[in-house]
């Protein structure tokens, strides 16, 4: 059974019970004799967004899912809409909800509106760190290092995540 990998933000609204709607809506979605694996959220400041953006949390979701990638993603833009999320013109906008594919087992996909596995994996800790807690042995198609060997080597100016409790 390929397992997907799936990251999960917000900076809008209430960020935790945006997520944990997220999760409720990927366990629909999910194989139902497959294990969810759930990183722990994690609150870092916004990247790549416009100034004055509010702060993220984040997380990361593996699940069982038996279609294929391009599949995955008309699923999970679905989700998106459903829970608010509207997207605008402005790239990196605050978000009620962002739902990024990370992976899907060892499916490559690089078609105009999917890459995987996702092409920035490795350059952010925001998905490196929660990626980590739940599959620190994962070794990503295209890869040679683990994924706690990825985060060991990450050079970035990104600020260390702090754990949301």
């Amino acid at each position: 059974m390929p397992r997907a990998g799936i990251a999960l933000g917000s900076n809008l609204g209430d960020r935790l019970a945006n997520l944990l709607a997220a999760i409720s809506c990927l366990r629909e979605i999910s194989e139902p004799s497959e294990p969810i694996l759930c990183a722990p959220v994690y609150q870092t400041e916004p990247r790549f967004c416009p100034p004055g953006s509010p702060q993220f949390l984040n997380t990361v979701v593996e699940i069982g899912f038996c279609g294929s990638a391009l599949e995955l993603l008309e699923k999970t833009r679905a989700m998106e809409i459903r829970l608010g999320r509207q997207r605008g013109t402005e790239r990196n906008a605050p978000r009620i909800i962002d739902i990024d594919l990370l992976y899907l087992g060892s499916e490559t996909c690089d078609h105009p509106d999917l890459t995987l596995p996702h092409p920035r994996i490795g350059e952010r800790r925001f998905v490196l760190q929660p990626l980590a807690d739940i599959r620190p042995e994962l070794i990503l198609p295209g890869q040679r290092r683990t994924v706690s060997k990825m985060l060991a080597q990450l050079d970035t100016d990104e600020a260390p995540l702090v754990r949301f409790e």
